[in-house]
């Protein structure tokens, strides 16, 4: 899979998808008139949800230092800003407005922002740090009364990250993901214990990629779509490469190869991007198939399994440096340091947060997978929705 190159944007032009889909009170007069004009069309409509921010403003503490009132004021430009923009998507889709080129990538850059400073606060003023918060995002990172505001950010890129409508859905999305990893994995030789493990690992990457939604569209890119957020190459690399073990695959399960049969022929011509199955199936092949021969190996250097999906989602985003580190030998002590990956990083919320992180030059693939923390909710789900098919 390629590197997810979303386009970066500079630091001084920063105001999640990452969060891999679903949403307040707005502050500030100005705010809340700009916005209520652009939903007018929608007003007195009891179906369409009007949101109005709470005020971001934050009591402002005696005796403050310049560094900290810089901090405090640079916070609250960051918050008022992502309010602004939630609140100018939402106005637009609810009055079916069309949206710009990328809808997206406005909103995460503000969340982004939003984060990044709030880090930048509770470093200058540590007891700015609060109560934890429903995303498990470190309070250093978020203060936890804005949830709100993220419920409406996932909202937003529910409806934007949508499914086409020639979108081919499967009944079974999560089970589709196990199976057709644990058979590519037989293919590849290993035994029912350890490609059962690949199982999971696949559906941690569905949950990173899309929250677990089929067919996802992407408001962030124009480049890749579907269940595992792949790009046309990456998905014509990948049937070719499923074409080259068919054989294979028959003889493992058949009734998994006469499904792959049906869903051939029901995709046809269209994109295979757009049917659940083709996509997962061609999107593991490209990128993944040739790593599950090493699950043992990674499991035993990285037990923890999120870790190990942790490590998988780094295939997804910067490639050749994970492939690399893997033949290395010294898997965690591998040191990036090439300032193009580091930007890939960052452009998917890794070292994204705060002065200190976005001055990082170099990191180690330890340093890496602790600094994915943001990842760590979807991959829970996928654990649990891992252990709920495998009791069935």
């Amino acid at each position: 899979m390629g590197i997810r190159n979303y386009s970066v944007v500079p630091t001084a032009a920063l105001a999640l998808g990452l969060l891999s889909a679903p949403p307040v009170s707005i502050a500030i007069d100005a705010i809340i008139d700009a916005v209520a004009s652009l939903a007018s069309p929608t007003a007195g409509n009891p179906t369409v949800r009007n949101f109005r921010f709470t005020s971001p403003a934050m009591g402002q503490p005696a005796a403050l230092t310049s560094a900290q009132s810089d901090a405090l004021n640079a916070y609250n430009d960051s918050l008022r800003n992502f309010e602004l923009v939630l609140g100018q998507r939402r106005a637009q889709i609810n009055s079916n407005r069309e949206l710009p080129n990328l809808p997206g990538q406005a909103l995460y850059l503000a969340r982004n922002n939003m984060m990044s400073a709030y880090k930048d606060l509770t470093e200058a003023l540590p007891s700015k740090i609060g109560r934890p918060n429903k995303f498990e995002i470190p309070p250093a990172y978020f203060d936890a009364d804005k949830e709100l505001l993220l419920d409406e950010y996932k909202a937003l890129f529910d409806l934007m990250d949508a499914p086409p409508a020639n979108g081919q859905r499967s009944d079974t999305p999560f089970k589709d993901v196990v199976d057709l990893a644990i058979v590519i994995a037989r293919a590849k030789g290993l035994d029912t214990a350890t490609a059962e493990a690949a199982g999971r690992i696949s559906l941690g990457l569905f949950f990173a990629e899309t929250n677990g939604n089929q067919n996802a569209g992407n408001a962030r890119s124009n480049k890749y779509k579907g269940s595992f957020q792949t790009g046309l190459s990456e998905d014509q690399d990948g049937q070719r490469k499923w074409a080259a073990i068919k054989t294979s695959i028959a003889a493992l399960n058949p009734a998994l190869s006469l499904r792959d049969d049906k869903e051939e022929a029901r995709v046809g011509n269209l994109d295979h991007r757009l049917n659940h199955w083709t996509a997962v199936r061609d999107a593991l092949m490209n990128a993944h198939a040739h790593i599950f021969p090493q699950v043992t190996s990674i499991a035993k250097t990285l037990p923890n399994p999120i870790d190990q999906m942790k490590l998988f989602e780094l295939i997804q985003i910067i490639p050749a440096p994970t492939t690399s580190a893997l033949m290395s030998g010294h898997l965690l002590d591998y040191r990036v340091s090439d300032p193009r990956i580091m930007g890939y990083l960052r452009n998917n919320s890794i070292f994204a947060f705060g002065r200190a992180d976005r001055a990082r030059t170099s990191a180690t693939f330890r340093e890496i997978l602790d600094a994915m923390w943001l990842f760590n909710a979807k991959f829970e789900q996928a654990l649990a929705k891992f252990v709920e098919i495998k009791a069935r």
